[in-house]
């Protein structure tokens, strides 16, 4: 079932039918019919019209210069007017009016912090982030940001997955779940990986899903609740973030609504994560940590 998840996200753009993700699951139609709404609480064609609308509403917010018909089309529906209506009765409003409405409340926050150094209110837009507030544009930063592309390598990881709200809960499936499964399997001074599948500010609270994961062998079998995949390579666009767990959210709010909007590339469907290498430091006393916030990225 993790796979049919896995396999839905990456497959956005096509058509997914009930035989065909039977068959990644291994199950026949019927069956598979019944397990994915009784493990999901959902039905298969509302989970996918809800992934499809959800990952179009990102790419709004990261291409605001992008027409409305590739934005469709990049999630799988088939024109522009079928978009719109299915997008209208999620979120309220037109993809149009509902991507101009926040591009003026970013207008007003950013001029908001020229003139107030107190933390400006939280804009109500969503992007990818740990905490499990809306996010915030930076005050008083340098809104420079080193970025470098690279090709990274298909990456096979264990994880250990998280479904529900981000934020604190995180923090402590990492530290009460995620670290002692490490530490049994004898995965320590291995590099980890970070994976946000889902934006807590479009998707319901309950049903964010998060991977804490780490690098293994291929031919390693995973045990008890732990899960194998592959990262997938290619092209990706790299911050290298330094600072804490609240730092982390300014970054990944100026890395995709700054610095993605101006750089001519724009989101696939890979999954975005935060990479964090053996050379990356960590400081018990200030809690300040490094890792490399990743996104995937093709021309646009």
């Amino acid at each position: 079932m993790h796979r049919v998840l896995e396999h839905i996200d990456q497959h956005l753009d096509a058509a997914l039918d009930l035989s065909q993700l039977a068959a990644v699951a291994h199950f026949s139609s019927f069956h598979f019919h019944r397990l994915f709404l009784a493990w999901m609480g959902e039905m298969l064609g509302d989970y996918l019209r809800r992934r499809r609308l959800e990952m179009a509403a990102v790419h709004l917010i990261t291409q605001p210069r992008t027409q409305i018909l590739p934005v469709a089309l990049s999630v799988g529906f088939g024109s522009a007017e079928a978009f719109t209506r299915a997008f209208k009765v999620r979120f309220g409003a037109s993809p149009t009016l509902w991507r101009s409405e926040l591009l003026k409340q970013r207008t007003a926050n950013s001029k908001l912090g020229q003139t107030d150094s107190k933390q400006s209110q939280a804009e109500d837009f969503a992007l990818p982030h740990h905490g499990d507030s809306p996010v915030q544009r930076p005050q008083g930063k340098d809104s420079a940001m080193n970025v470098k592309l690279i090709n990274r390598q298909p990456q096979t990881i264990a994880y250990l997955r998280h479904v529900g709200p981000y934020g604190e809960p995180i923090t402590r499936f990492w530290q009460q779940v995620f670290y002692p499964w490490v530490v049994t399997q004898g995965l320590l001074g291995v590099p980890r990986y970070g994976i946000s599948h889902d934006d807590p500010n479009i998707t319901a609270p309950e049903q964010c899903r998060y991977d804490a994961g780490v690098e293994v062998p291929a031919d390693f079998v995973a045990t008890g609740h732990a899960f194998k995949t592959t990262i997938p390579g290619g092209q990706y666009a790299v911050y290298r973030f330094k600072g804490t767990t609240d730092d982390i959210v300014d970054a990944w709010t100026a890395f995709l609504r700054d610095w993605l909007p101006g750089s001519g590339l724009q989101l696939d469907n890979r999954p975005c994560f935060e990479f964090y290498p053996l050379d990356g430091s960590y400081d018990h006393a200030t809690g300040i940590f490094e890792c490399d916030i990743t996104l995937p990225v093709i021309p646009l």
